[in-house]
């Protein structure tokens, strides 16, 4: 694994790109702006769609725009090497503005309202902006509120709760780590949609790693143990591809962690935790000297109540070709869409080249191609030192590249695997992907 990245860095060594400057906001206010394209986010898929768009050569200075309220962006993967004690947290964000190239057109604010029929946007502050095609990718939002009692955890120090889900609270965790040396550590993961379905159980198998290393807990022997763990997870498997979730329930097994299947976290008093049972109506209690909380994720407001989003909420686009719909110069990618499959970075690099693909098709009045099969992939990491490479597409089939390549069962944690998740997956992002350039599994592309 390591020559095979060390060959993949000498090879595209050349192609690095040194982009500088800063994409700045227009000061005019309450004027009409239009372009040909309007990219609404500028997180992960944003920008890379933005500057594969741009890339290609056949749009000029300022035919795209992004709309994005944020000062920073984040490498929220990272938030798990974060609360593991392997990064810190500043060294995975950058000012957003920094990341935009200069002929893209930047607004940095938030939009207010959609208008698909007369194909423009309302931002923040009233004005509005006109476009050919739009795309929908400012990613879904961490409701800590639907915990009750976890921002007054979250916000204070002494306490053991703690969340790898957000940037504030994500370098909290190791020290809860740190802190406990006996009693009862839970780790939580709700029901419903949220970024990287495996990040729940990453954090917690760290945090087992260490306590083992630390002579406090006994896989073996787990009433020796100062400390005892569990999983309580709202869904009713260890994950949701059937291949890596059994892997993963015997990996559970063998190191003794209790799981709760079917408790959805809802509230936090002192150190009681109250979830609710199987049944959805019945509340549970259980104490804990720490615990660790993934709050549940939601669309945001202006995509939910727009007539953009499905039901639930999310972007309702064709599962194939991305397009949307209902408004056929309208796409999306990314968390915000209702796309089938897991929402993580990895996704966004299969999405992406589709979306633009088949825009591309759109503008030239083509119809757009159903070439996205699902992909998304989980570095889980189940150890220092060792991680199970997840990869699959739609309907929980594994798609796995290393198996592809060299016959290797991604199912079995891995310590090249590890070094990919660690140090290689953030650097590749940073260089590459938020500039167009990293295709995920197909590598570097134009």
């Amino acid at each position: 694994m390591a020559n095979l990245i060390s060959k993949f860095s000498v090879v595209t060594a050349p192609f690095i790109r040194s982009c500088r400057g800063f994409a700045t906001v227009s000061p005019v206010i309450g004027q009409a702006r239009s372009h040909k394209v309007v990219v609404v986010g500028g997180g992960s898929a944003g920008l890379a769609i933005s500057h594969q768009l741009l890339r290609l050569g056949k749009f000029g200075q300022d035919d795209i725009a992004i709309i994005d309220p944020a000062t920073w962006h984040h490498y929220q993967p990272g938030w798990t090497l974060v609360g593991g004690g392997l990064k810190t947290k500043e060294s995975l964000r950058k000012p957003l503005a920094s990341l935009i190239d200069p002929k893209l057109r930047f607004y940095n604010t938030g939009v207010d309202a959609f208008s698909p029929d007369g194909s423009s946007i309302t931002l923040r502050n009233g004005d509005k902006v006109n476009y050919d095609h739009l795309v929908v990718a400012p990613g879904i939002t961490v409701d800590s509120g639907s915990v009750k009692g976890l921002p007054e955890a979250l916000a204070n120090p002494d306490s053991l709760v703690s969340s790898i889900y957000n940037y504030d609270s994500c370098d909290k965790v190791f020290g809860t780590i740190q802190k406990l040396r006996k009693g009862r550590a839970i780790f939580t993961q709700p029901a419903g949609v949220i970024k990287c379905a495996g990040a729940p159980q990453k954090i917690m198998w760290l945090a087992l790693d260490h306590w083992k290393r630390a002579g406090l807990y006994d896989i073996k022997h787990p009433s020796r143990s100062a400390i005892n763990i569990t999983f309580a997870t709202g869904l009713p498997t260890m994950f949701g591809v059937p291949k890596y979730s059994a892997k993963l329930e015997e990996l559970r097994k063998e190191r003794s962690v209790k799981g709760l299947f079917q408790h959805d976290l809802i509230a936090i008093d002192g150190n009681t935790a109250t979830f609710t049972g199987p049944d959805g109506k019945a509340q549970i209690t259980k104490d804990f000297d720490l615990l660790h909380v993934v709050p549940k994720n939601r669309p945001h407001d202006f995509v939910k109540n727009s007539l953009l989003a499905d039901a639930a909420g999310f972007v309702d686009v064709h599962e194939g070709t991305t397009r949307h719909r209902k408004y056929h110069n309208i796409w999306s990618a990314g968390d915000a869409s209702n796309l089938p499959t897991s929402k993580t970075v990895a996704a966004i690099t299969a999405q992406a080249p589709v979306l633009v693909r088949n825009l591309l098709l759109s503008i030239d009045g083509k119809e757009p191609e159903p070439a996205y099969d699902g992909y998304t992939s989980c570095p889980l990491l189940t150890k220092y030192g060792k991680v199970l490479l997840a990869e699959f597409k739609y309907g929980g089939v594994p798609k796995e590249t290393f198996h592809e390549w060299f016959g290797i069962d991604q199912a079995v944690p891995r310590r090249a695997f590890y070094y990919l998740k660690k140090d290689f997956f953030p650097w590749v992002y940073g260089k590459y992907m938020v500039k167009g350039t990293w295709g995920g599994p197909k590598g570097w592309i134009n």
